[in-house]
């Protein structure tokens, strides 16, 4: 049941989202799209409220378990990102915005860029961490909650390989191929 809630809560993050920036940019609505777009977290507080109501109901943590508190870490670390690419996209699309921004391709803005999303990732892996030992500190029966002390070892995984985008820009930074730097206006790096 709880794999279902995490999905219900993917799926009600975009749509409060789209509404909300409807509402703010199409019919013009500001107050009621802000009042939308601050709704947005809400929905990860859904989930939070059933996973801690599930395992407080006596059930084993299990999977789904698990993957509720790295939902929510990622959530909450890139949940404002998210929400202002699609802005930048909805205000170009509908209120004559300047055109979204887009990463950098080349060189230390790159780099940057990818250090700054790495970023990102380390503080979602401390939150769902922290979320996972909360849970456990909770139930406070080991054998309840063994499925979740494997999450901290998923999240770290996950951590180690992202950090081999920052790494690698980094070390052998990417060069505009010949010719093509003369056809591209020049990108300015604009962290996420």
């Amino acid at each position: 049941m709880l794999v279902g809630v995490i999905a219900a809560c993917e799926i009600g993050f975009w749509v409060v989202l789209a509404a909300g920036l409807a509402a703010r940019y199409p019919l013009r609505m500001r107050r009621t799209g802000a009042a939308l777009l601050l709704g947005v977290p809400l929905v990860d507080l859904v989930l939070l409220v059933a996973t801690v109501a599930d395992l407080r109901g006596g059930a084993t943590a299990g999977f789904a378990h698990g993957l509720a508190a790295a939902y929510l870490g990622y959530s909450v670390a890139f949940g404002h990102s998210m929400v202002r690419w699609a802005d930048e996209r909805f205000a170009h699309r509908f209120a004559g915005g300047p055109p979204p921004r887009r990463k950098p391709r080349y060189g230390r803005a790159r780099a940057r860029y990818e250090w700054v999303e790495f970023g990102k990732a380390a503080v979602a892996t401390a939150i769902g961490c922290a979320l996972l030992l909360v849970m456990i500190a909770l139930v406070g029966d080991a054998d309840r909650t063994a499925a979740l002390t494997g999450w901290t070892a998923r999240l770290g995984l996950v951590l180690a390989v992202w950090s081999l985008w920052p790494i690698t820009h980094t070390l052998w930074p990417s060069r505009p191929k010949d010719g093509e730097a003369s056809r591209r206006p020049a990108e300015r790096a604009r962290p996420r």
